[in-house]
């Protein structure tokens, strides 16, 4: 089944691309350490998830370019053609010239409604060239007003016109200290629309990607590139192909429904986190081996303590002792309570590793059987120049402090009334926000009390 992506703003258009380049050297590389029958097996499934063939021999993206000025996308095109490995259909972008200037409001409620049916006609011409549409991926940034604003609303008509199809959001955290003065109320009014939309959110925080490219990658000056290439590794770490548990001996046939099904078990809760291991500087990896035991205990701590990467763990947090009656608000500091998790490994001996840790009763939430709170996948083919990695995409307390943090900052704001007229001129009234509160709000109380 295939994957229709659609990049929304400046963002999404520049993860967009960054996610095809990684994909698409990942699957011509030879650094597969698997069979040869095995390599070609998996780079077709690749291509017919993410490409489609064209008359010339390069691969085409499934993909649809939206935004509201041109030089972003304009950029994007024209890297991707000169590649020479792949490139984005000539016919599959859609821009204007004016942007949204970071404010949520003209995105959704000018340029919308505006520009819906050229958006959508794009999508349409791109679900149809797909044999079996398997669903879409939406790609962008809360803060700003074309990813956010936009891209809430093309989510809208994504869920009106496709309503069978599977859809999940790939959405950037803004900066804490802030990129944009209003990008609070952007985010609020953000996920609070994609939460009636959208399948499942699958968040990526910049302040933690940035982290990342300092600490492990050993970036000195770090750039949105070096962080959106940490990101694209993430999320071709999950979707490129793999042998789903009871999916017999091919690659999955449904990659955003065997992720989706799985780990939104209830409509409350879609909000997903992804941590990856391990992860590091190309120049490292030669002088670097890992073991999958290790890595199994340092991704099984990573969820449990709600860390970021595999450095400055706390190792202290430990599950709370089964049959100990203490009620949710005892549990013990820090621990993260999971609904779901789907552990993805990569690599050599991937069949000999034993995931019973992440099996723990004690790590989920108790009205659902553990059982069907942990999936895993694996092939043996490794990825991206990685020997053996793993990811983890977990439905859990990860995005719980920043969800309350955002929330409440746009509250702040909200009751001095700051900025509120830079909405109500394009149409968000101040009852809009108030019922964005409260959805989001309900999804804190949901997550709190896991």
């Amino acid at each position: 089944m295939s994957i229709v992506t659609v990049q929304l703003g400046q963002c999404g258009n520049q993860i967009g691309h960054e996610l095809f380049s990684v994909l698409c050297s990942d699957i011509r590389g030879t650094h597969g350490l698997c069979s040869k029958k095995e390599n070609e097996s998996y780079q077709e499934s690749c291509k017919e998830r993410f490409f489609s063939e064209e008359q010339s021999g390069v691969p085409a993206a499934r993909a649809v370019l939206v935004d509201m000025e041109p030089k972003v996308i304009s950029q994007t095109l024209s890297m991707a053609a000169r590649s020479g490995l792949w490139k984005y259909n000539s016919h599959s972008h859609f821009c204007q010239k004016q942007g949204s200037g970071n404010n949520w409001a003209n995105g959704y409620c000018v340029h919308g409604p505006r520009h819906k049916e050229a958006i959508m006609e794009l999508v349409q011409r791109e679900a149809e060239k797909c044999d079996l549409l398997g669903g879409f991926v939406t790609i962008m940034s809360m803060a700003g007003g074309t990813g956010s604003g936009l891209g809430a609303f093309v989510t809208q008509c994504l869920r009106d016109a496709f309503p069978t199809s599977f859809l999940l959001n790939h959405v950037i955290w803004p900066y804490g200290t802030g990129e944009v003065i209003v990008q609070n109320y952007n985010s609020v009014l953000t996920l609070s629309h994609l939460y009636h939309s959208a399948d499942a959110l699958l968040v990526h925080e910049n302040d933690v990607i940035h982290k990342i490219c300092a600490q492990l990658m050993n970036i000195k000056q770090i750039s949105f590139r070096d962080v959106n290439q940490v990101i694209a590794h993430q999320l071709g770490s999950v979707f490129q192909p793999t042998h789903t548990a009871g999916g017999g001996s091919g690659y999955s046939r449904n990659p955003l429904g065997d992720l989706l099904e799985p780990l939104v078990p209830h409509p409350e809760f879609r909000m997903l986190g992804l941590r990856n291991i391990p992860q590091m500087a190309e120049s490292s990896l030669a002088f670097s081996s890992f073991s999958w035991p290790g890595l199994i205990k340092h991704l099984r701590q990573i969820l449990i303590a709600n860390a970021h990467m595999e450095e400055g763990i706390d190792w202290q947090v430990r599950p709370p002792q089964p049959g100990s009656s203490i009620p949710s608000t005892n549990k013990p500091l820090h621990f993260n309570t999971s609904i779901a998790n789907l552990v993805v490994l990569r690599g050599k001996d991937v069949h000999s590793v034993d995931l019973g840790s992440f099996q723990d009763p004690s790590l989920y939430t108790s009205w659902l059987n553990p059982q069907d709170a942990f999936t895993a996948w694996k092939t043996p083919r490794a990825f991206n120049k990685y020997e053996k990695s793993a990811a983890l995409v977990s439905n859990s307390q990860f995005l719980l402090k920043p969800l309350d943090s955002i929330v409440g900052k746009a509250w702040n704001m909200f009751a001095s009334k700051a900025y509120l007229h830079q909405y109500t001129k394009f149409g968000i009234q101040e009852e809009d926000f108030l019922d964005c509160f409260t959805t989001l709000e309900q999804v804190i109380s949901s997550y709190t009390n896991l």
